[in-house]
């Protein structure tokens, strides 16, 4: 555990653990990150594997050991990595400004790495990196005296609507055509084998889409989440300091 801690805080201020014996290293750990990253992105969660980052590198799986440990500090490590957070200024002009920022900005971050949804919360890494991200949300409920009480389910119900949000927009990105005709097929059968089923769901099918276009949905979603969230929140603020 000593050994992966140093691995995930080793740009801030730790320093990597070196082999006691054999050769001296000959890779670099971000590099290792960076290249099971791109086999996630590309392959997804389950194609990355220690043999098949190894391989880029002309070495065997056991030849990474040293630099990654196990399969579960190597999953850590990438998903810490590909969590850094990205340059961005916050408006400051209102806390849901402020909040639409932040959630925009990791709602980008698990667009660009969709495998990041597949781990779970309970395998949060408590690296930098996810570090940064909530210390950022947290100086912005601060800085607008959000009240200390309700800040624990405010992060919940962000992290969780930026999550969900961003999980079907990756899904509806991956629908080919194919998988789209055959969504309608099943949905003009339910119409047509239920014909009451207007009356049985009045709400839920006079439900009118956020836009026009089905794929930005959760997108708008996303926005509309965050100002309700915000608006509430600010009934419980008082004037900002």
């Amino acid at each position: 555990m000593n050994a992966h801690v140093r691995r995930l805080w080793r740009h801030r201020g730790t320093t990597l653990p070196t082999p006691r014996r054999g050769p001296r290293q000959q890779l670099d750990l971000d590099e290792i990150l960076r290249t099971g990253i791109a086999i996630a992105d590309a392959d997804g969660l389950a194609a990355v594997s220690t043999r098949a980052i190894a391989a880029t590198f002309g070495k065997t799986a056991m030849a990474l050991y040293p630099y990654v440990g196990s399969k579960e500090n190597l999953l850590a490590l990438m998903q810490d990595h590909a969590s850094a957070v990205p340059e961005w200024a916050d408006p400051g002009t209102s806390l849901a400004d402020d909040l639409q920022a932040w959630a925009a900005a990791l709602y980008e971050v698990y667009l660009a790495h969709p495998w990041l949804a597949e781990r779970p919360w309970s395998q949060a890494t408590q690296g930098p990196h996810e570090q940064d991200w909530l210390e950022r949300l947290l100086r912005i409920l601060e800085g607008w005296a959000v009240p200390p009480t309700v800040r624990p389910p405010a992060i919940t119900m962000l992290y969780a609507t930026v999550r969900a949000t961003a999980e079907t927009t990756a899904a509806y990105r991956r629908l080919d055509q194919q998988g789209m005709a055959a969504w309608r097929e099943q949905a003009e059968e339910t119409r047509q084998q239920i014909p009451d089923l207007g009356r049985r769901y009045p709400l839920s099918t006079s439900l009118a889409p956020l836009t026009p276009d089905w794929q930005d949905n959760p997108r708008a979603a996303l926005t509309g989440a965050v100002r309700l969230l915000a608006d509430a929140l600010a009934k419980r603020s008082p004037t900002r300091p």
